[in-house]
């Protein structure tokens, strides 16, 4: 029995190089608790598993519907029978039972449950099942996410939002409408320009990616430092990620990022005096931020994971729900995020002193401090066409390895799965919530992002460093301070003094006078005592009552969630309609003219 009028499913919206695995016509989509289905034809195909309702129009978008979902988005796929147990199906196992359901367990936390009725489907149920569990581990190949070897790829169409700046070429022009993707020199000079960063220069010295294979092709670095005394600092850092420019506040603070130094390296005198004039030079104190505190890389995955089996159906019974969910520490991980990036734009905006966050690997928590500090500080951050360039500037162009962190490889090889990114979708979720008029976009945006890093049909996180991307597709004035000025470490939201590795032999700086901690300062709304924060900041409260669990994310697998998401038949569907158009001729007839 087809779930199409007239025995014919709709047609299917195939991608270049898709084509339909297995099928299985007169499925049906289960909702919520309530035993409500819709019928449709549930299609498997080498790229995705979608659902066709059965009635419906067809759709000529990519990933646009809630019934489809990217091969490598499905974490688990579970079979089950009424005569038999729950069986996870991978491409390895053995079904040995007819199913009679489906239950696709999302990475996004979504959970697509399929039913197939006793009218001879028994066959097709077989054959999808087995062909969805396979085609999943044959997407999840390394050498597709390393190597970008992706048959995914659609032809490049340009976003909506370029399209509206085009029309509006003033704004453009400015540079303050397009999403800038910094694989270019121009991108780098012109958003240098826009930040009015003098005494900052963008070097080509790692333009093939010799001096650092993860590192962007572009960097910026002080401009009284040539590329042939760049090249000396590389060594000294780990992975060869040298010290260089991420933001610069309008006041004169400049936010650097790097690795941690290199343990066995040994600078000479030229070597120290290139490493204190790039870290150092001309720009007055300079703190080390150090990533400590912040959790890390396998505390954010275990709290995720402890998160995501708390939002599953029926996990945790209700009277314990909230104390489950403190106990996964995903919200206090927010929460000291929040609070770092707080303390950070505090030294930046009420110090005006250079910053340098620095993280052994400069690939997880760099990115995600470096991205919320100019988010509090910036509001160009703050638009879409900013934010998504800032994603590109420090999460792509800067080497995130969005494979490796997002699970996105195959269950063989090393995965060192932590979802950095999406923890800092969630803090920007909290900003969003606590500020919704000093963004340019919506949770909406922030959840298509968040359900798109799992989906491989674009490039933007399919690699681990833009060298791999490149193989498959008002100003500070002079200050009169030398190199050797105090150097200052920011713990527990206080200022320490902290000489430099090659430096350890000479006498600590004076210690300046112990200041409150940063954090107390930004929860009064102030950057010192109980002033306004400048224009253009946000301090968000980062107190544990403000920070909130991301409802419309993470619960969206729960039946109750899922009421009224289809209509139960075409007439309650009119009848939905006929009550909104009668409530809208209502209210247009006793609307004040």
């Amino acid at each position: 029995m087809n779930g199409a009028p007239g025995g014919r499913r709709p047609a299917f919206p195939g991608l270049p190089g898709e084509r339909v695995l297995e099928e299985a016509a007169g499925a049906r989509q289960r909702c919520g608790d309530g035993g409500g289905s819709v019928p449709g034809t549930l299609l498997c195909t080498n790229r995705r598993l979608a659902f066709l309702p059965g009635q419906a129009p067809s759709s000529h978008g990519l990933l646009r519907s809630e019934d489809e979902v990217a091969l490598p988005c499905i974490r688990e796929l579970v079979a089950a029978s009424s005569f038999s147990k729950p069986k996870v199906l991978t491409a390895t196992s053995t079904l040995k039972f007819i199913p009679e359901e489906l239950a696709v367990f999302c990475r996004d936390f979504r959970l697509l449950r399929f039913h197939f009725p006793e009218n001879g489907l028994a066959l097709q149920a077989f054959r999808v099942a087995n062909a969805i569990a396979q085609a999943r581990e044959a997407a999840m190949r390394p050498e597709d996410a390393t190597e970008g070897h992706d048959g995914w790829s659609c032809p490049a169409e340009a976003p909506p939002e370029e399209e509206e700046d085009d029309e509006d070429g003033g704004e453009e022009e400015e540079g303050l409408g397009a999403t800038l993707l910094f694989e270019s020199l121009q991108d780098w000079e012109k958003e240098l320009e826009r930040l009015g960063a003098t005494g900052w220069r963008v070097s080509v010295v790692n333009e093939r990616f010799d001096m650092a294979p993860s590192l962007p092709r572009y960097l910026w670095v002080p401009s009284g430092l040539l590329d042939h005394d760049l090249k000396r600092t590389f060594g000294h850092f780990q992975e060869r990620r040298v010290p260089r420019l991420c933001w610069h506040h309008p006041g004169g603070g400049d936010l650097l990022r790097a690795a941690g130094f290199h343990p066995a390296s040994e600078p000479g005198s030229e070597d120290v005096r290139c490493l204190e004039m790039l870290l150092l030079g001309g720009r007055g104190p300079c703190v080390l931020a150090d990533t400590a505190e912040l959790p890390s890389p396998a505390d954010i995955q275990l709290a995720h994971l402890k998160l995501r089996a708390l939002c599953l159906p029926g996990a945790v019974v209700e009277e314990k729900w909230l104390s489950a969910l403190e106990g996964t520490r995903w919200l206090d991980h927010v929460r000291t995020c929040l609070r770092k990036a707080v303390e950070v734009v505090s030294l930046l905006v009420g110090r005006r002193c250079s910053v340098v966050l620095q993280e052994p690997s400069d690939r997880d928590l760099n990115c995600l401090l470096a991205s919320l500090v100019q988010l509090l500080g910036d509001p160009h951050a703050r638009s879409l066409p900013g934010f998504q360039s800032l994603v590109q500037r420090e999460w792509v162009a800067a080497g995130h390895p969005f494979p490796r962190r997002l699970g996105l490889l195959r269950r063989d090889t090393p995965r060192e799965e932590a979802p950095v990114f999406l923890l800092f979708l969630d803090c920007t979720w909290q900003l969003l919530r606590q500020f919704p008029a000093d963004f340019g976009f919506t949770e909406a945006f922030l959840l298509a992002l968040h359900d798109s890093s799992f989906s491989p049909y674009f490039s933007t996180f399919r690699f681990s460093c833009q060298r791999q991307r490149g193989h498959g597709s008002p100003p500070a004035a002079p200050c009169p301070w030398c190199g050797a000025g105090p150097v200052l470490a920011l713990a527990k939201g206080s200022l320490c003094p902290h000489p430099l590795p090659w430096r350890s032999g000479r006498p600590p700086p004076r210690p300046p006078q112990r200041d409150p901690p940063l954090e107390s300062r930004g929860a009064r709304g102030g950057i010192s005592g109980g002033s306004r924060p400048p224009p253009g900041l946000l301090l968000p409260c980062t107190a544990g009552p403000c920070v909130r669990l991301w409802h419309r994310c993470y619960l969206r697998g729960l039946p109750q969630e899922q009421r009224g998401r289809f209509a139960p038949s075409w007439s309650g569907l009119v009848e939905e309609l006929e009550l909104l158009q009668d409530r809208l001729r209502a209210w247009n007839t006793w609307r004040p003219r």
